[in-house]
């Protein structure tokens, strides 16, 4: 089998910083948590940015520079800048780094959806800062990504070479990713992210799992790299099952904080060595950043 492509997602924009003292917040602790993950053997980061005096989520270009800078004066990893930011942003908001940085790799949701992130509530009663309340508790909270949205991204970011990370957190992304396809403003090979366990989105059972794998498949071919993510407890099963079929995983602390049950994780390099033992326990080598961007087709590869 082909070496796995893992990506590590080092902090995101659900998790907040009350959750975990390990959770990244400043551009240098990102930094040093992307640059750990890509030594531990991550191919690619996912990055977000947070506003270093609370951690709140932030789409702030100047940060998204620092970060950047630090990140390839020591490691030649691939960087994938979000598109996504959080729901509680505009989609102006949210695209701008990609537009004023144009990354080599940007991550695209797929589709408007239900966004519940208030259960979180039960198990974390006590809040350092009054955002990280308001964040998590609004059950009204939609996360918008029309077909207008998707095509503005599509075309903005892509006309300047940037590919695509695509997001899908429901089967009906991917057949709106088809559609993309079809009208031709999606060229393979798709790098595909299945989102397991966001309340809104697809459960994390083996059946979810293997359902948007086989559903990949029909609509693609064999024109995509397919990788998942597993949100809280689901992170370790479904990357396992994963890369038991020969495909890709993504972890980190954007998607769970835990490193085992009740172990929070100490660093992101954690939750990447332990999906680097998974991968080997079943005869498959780690891609290396270089790997990645030929199989991907990213900018500057022939």
């Amino acid at each position: 089998m082909r070496s796995a492509i893992i990506t590590c997602a080092p902090t995101g924009a659900i998790h907040t910083p009350s959750m975990s003292p390990y959770l990244p917040i400043t551009p240098g602790e990102i930094a040093t948590a992307a640059i750990g993950a890509a030594q531990a053997g991550a191919a690619v980061v996912h990055l977000h940015v947070r506003d270093p005096e609370d951690g709140h989520p932030v789409q702030d270009v100047g940060l998204f520079r620092e970060l950047l800078d630090h990140i390839r004066a020591e490691s030649d990893v691939v960087i994938n800048v979000t598109t996504g930011g959080s729901p509680h942003m505009t989609v102006d908001e949210r695209i701008r780094p990609a537009l004023e940085l144009a990354p080599e790799l940007a991550s695209l949701n797929m589709g408007t959806m239900n966004f519940g992130l208030y259960p979180m509530l039960e198990r974390f009663p006590d809040f350092r800062y009054d955002w990280e309340r308001t964040h998590l508790g609004n059950k009204a909270l939609i996360f918008r990504n029309s077909f207008e949205d998707i095509e503005r991204i599509l075309k903005s970011c892509g006309d300047q070479g940037t590919r695509f990370e695509f997001e899908c957190y429901d089967t009906a992304h991917l057949y709106n990713l088809a559609h993309f396809v079809d009208r031709g403003l999606v060229e393979p090979p798709l790098f595909v992210q299945s989102v397991f366990g966001i309340l809104g989105g697809m459960g994390a059972d083996v059946d979810d799992v293997i359902h948007q794998r086989r559903t990949a498949e029909r609509l693609f071919g064999d024109d995509f790299e397919w990788s998942v993510l597993g949100a809280g407890a689901a992170q370790t099963r479904v990357a396992a099952l994963s890369l038991a079929l020969g495909d890709n995983a993504r972890v980190g602390l954007e998607d769970s904080l835990w490193d085992g049950p009740g172990r929070l994780a100490e660093a992101n390099r954690d939750q990447v060595e332990r999906v680097r033992v998974l991968a080997e326990a079943v005869h498959r080598s780690v891609a290396t950043p270089e790997e990645a961007r030929g199989r991907l087709r990213l900018r500057g590869v022939a």
